[in-house]
C-alpha cells in the first residue's frame, strides 16, 4: 500500500490524470483550454507551471504539498525572480482560476478577485525595469511583510522597517533581508552592491546597528529611529541614484 507521504496516496484523482497539468486542465471548466499548462521534471503529479503573455511576468509555479492536500501558488516578475503573488488552497478549481487570470495578464488585484486565496506580496510590477520603481516596490513589499508577520517580536520589527522607510537617505537604497537583518544596496536585484550599515530588531525589544551581518558593533538602542539616524549617518557620501543590478 502506498505510504501516507506517496502522491498518490493525497491525490489518488491527480494520479489517475497522470500529472498535475493535465488534472488542473480538467478542473478548469475550459478556462485553461487553450493555455500552455505543463508539469516538467520527475514529480509530474506536484508540480505544474502556466505561463504568461506577458513578458515580464515569469510562468505561474503550482505545487502540490506532500504532507496534506494543498496547493500552493508562486507567481514571480522576471527580471530579480521576486514574488509578486502566492497563495495556499485546497481547492484546484480556484488554482485554475488564478492560473488563467495569470496567463492573460490580469492586474494583481483583478488575479486576486477572480481567486481569493491569492496574496499579493506588495509588489508592483515595472515591466520597464525603472530600478527606482523597483526600490519603491520592494519598500512596499517589505512593509506589507512586516505588518503581517506573525510573530512575537512582530512590532519590534515593523517598528525598524517603518523607521528606516521613513529616513529619506535610507528609502533612496534598495532594501533587503538576510535572516531578518535590514541591509541596503546601491543596485537592484539579481546582483546587489551592499551598501552602509546592517539593522536588526531584536527580541528583546532592542535594536542593533553594526558594520557586518548582525554584528552590533556601532551600538545597540532602545528605539528604531535611533538606529536608523545612525545608520543613516554610516553611509558614505556622493551616493548616486539607484541602478539596475546585473
Amino acid at each position: 500500500m502506498p505510504s501516507p507521504t506517496d502522491p498518490a496516496a493525497l491525490y489518488p484523482d491527480i494520479a489517475a490524470c497522470g500529472r498535475l497539468g493535465t488534472a488542473l486542465r480538467a478542473e478548469s471548466e475550459g478556462c485553461l483550454d487553450a493555455v500552455p499548462v505543463t508539469s516538467p521534471g520527475p514529480d509530474p503529479l506536484l508540480r505544474a507551471i502556466v505561463a504568461s503573455t506577458l513578458p515580464h511576468r515569469e510562468p505561474l509555479q503550482i505545487s502540490a504539498w506532500s504532507h496534506e492536500r494543498r496547493w500552493s501558488i508562486r507567481g514571480t516578475e522576471a527580471l530579480q525572480s521576486m514574488p509578486l503573488i502566492d497563495g495556499k488552497t485546497d481547492d484546484l478549481a480556484e488554482v485554475a482560476r488564478a492560473a488563467r487570470a495569470w496567463h492573460d495578464g490580469a492586474a494583481l488585484d483583478d488575479i486576486r478577485r477572480a481567486a481569493p486565496f491569492v496574496h499579493l506580496t506588495g509588489r508592483f510590477e515595472v515591466p520597464d525595469h525603472d530600478p527606482a520603481r523597483l526600490t519603491e516596490s520592494e519598500w512596499q513589499s517589505m512593509r506589507l511583510e512586516a505588518g503581517e508577520l506573525e510573530s512575537a517580536w512582530q512590532e519590534t520589527y515593523q517598528a525598524l522597517i517603518e523607521a528606516a522607510h521613513s529616513e529619506p537617505a535610507l528609502r533612496a537604497l534598495y532594501p533587503f533581508t538576510s535572516h531578518w537583518a535590514l541591509r541596503f544596496s546601491t543596485t537592484t536585484r539579481p546582483r546587489l552592491t551592499v551598501v552602509g550599515p546592517c539593522l536588526t530588531a531584536n527580541s528583546d525589544g532592542m535594536y542593533g546597528v553594526g558594520k557586518g551581518f548582525i554584528i552590533e558593533d556601532l551600538g545597540r538602542f532602545a528605539t528604531a529611529h535611533e538606529a536608523v539616524a545612525l545608520a543613516a549617518r554610516q553611509l558614505p557620501s556622493g551616493l548616486g541614484p539607484i541602478a539596475l543590478g546585473g
